[in-house]
């Protein structure tokens, strides 16, 4: 499909630099398909889903990823995502043509990175070395990766530490946040247990290739980044188990979409999975696993509002987006979100 059917135009002032508080009290658009955009809130949610439902939340906990270093008079700005093992990271890089194999990079008194590969798209390979465990080196000189729509706006600061985490964040690993999960408060959680619905969770690691744009014209030449994840066998049971008995797959974010989609059979049965995702979803996709998806408002020409608008179609999304537009809703990663409900294929 053409990459300029997803093209919207976005006013810079709907940007949200910085999340609703309380986080549930954020707006929630409810789209439907063939029907009317509704207006409610994300303390809303219990009641927009039915008992019995089960709504499937990334873990994944977010690292400080961006690195800046020397190398003679250049400043080298470096932004982990993927890992390899311990030392190992995938990075874009600014200032990558100043790099090539076996340079290195201090970040800090005792902690550098040597650069084992270079390819052709400007991403490096780095060996990350440092007088501790690198975990610990990166909350000791590492950056908050606030996404760059936010970061031309304003610097991260300490709120961010805790604002651009999910109540759920446990396995460190991300760079970017699973921003839908970022709406939940304890009360939340509290208020879908009473009403019968079931919380699961799942790892996505989500990388930085998540921001970047589409440059191709066409979907079917854009190539997406791997993200690493894992859907433990007890959890596939029991999403297997609630379906099996009329309850309804609810993802929050794209990420766990993602992961559902890609360890999902052709019978609609979830497998365990751990491994390495790829996925790109557009319009004509069959979705196997998921039924609601809750996410937030997406980027115009990016491969997450393709995926929304396979999910609940092209041209509803466009309607729920000028809605929320002129209804003066909050975009992005601290924005408002939707509930969709899934087209009829």
């Amino acid at each position: 499909m053409r990459v300029d059917l997803f093209d919207f135009d976005l006013p810079e002032d709907r940007i949200a630099l910085r999340p609703a508080s309380p986080r549930d009290a954020a707006r929630l658009l409810e789209v439907t398909p063939d029907a009317k955009p509704a207006d409610r809130h994300v303390c809303d949610l219990p009641d927009r889903l039915r008992p019995g439902d089960v709504l499937v939340l990334n873990d994944t906990r977010v690292i400080p990823a961006q690195l800046f270093g020397m190398k003679g008079e250049a400043r080298i700005g470096v932004t982990l995502h993927k890992r390899v093992d311990q030392q190992r990271w995938w990075a874009f890089v600014r200032n990558a043509r100043r790099l090539k194999p076996d340079d290195t990079v201090r970040f800090g008194e005792h902690f550098h990175g040597t650069v084992e590969e270079k390819q052709a798209d400007g991403q490096l390979l780095w060996r990350l070395e440092a007088s501790e465990p690198i975990e610990l080196a990166l909350e000791r000189y590492g950056v908050m990766p606030l996404p760059p729509y936010i970061a031309q706006r304003r610097a991260a600061d300490a709120e961010d530490a805790q604002s651009y985490q999910t109540l759920f964040a446990r396995d460190p690993g991300a760079v970017a946040a699973p921003t839908a999960g970022l709406h939940f408060t304890p009360a939340l959680v509290d208020a879908l247990k009473a009403r019968g619905i079931a919380l699961e969770t799942l790892t996505l690691h989500v990388g930085a290739g998540t921001f970047l744009p589409v440059k191709a014209e066409d979907t079917a030449d854009h190539a997406m980044h791997a993200e690493w994840g894992t859907i433990r066998p007890e959890v596939a049971a029991r999403l297997n188990a609630r379906r099996a008995s009329g309850g309804r797959i609810v993802a929050v974010g794209t990420t766990s979409l993602r992961l559902l989609e890609s360890a999902t059979d052709d019978s609609g049965c979830v497998q365990a999975f751990a491994g390495d995702t790829s996925i790109f979803i557009t319009p004509g996709y069959r979705f196997r696993a998921v039924d609601l998806l809750m996410t937030n408002f997406h980027l115009p020409r990016s491969t997450l509002f393709m995926l929304v608008s396979a999910f609940s179609g092209l041209e509803t999304m466009q309607t729920a987006y000028a809605h929320a537009i002129a209804g003066g809703y909050r975009f992005y990663s601290y924005g408002d979100a939707c509930l969709l409900h899934r087209s009829t294929p």
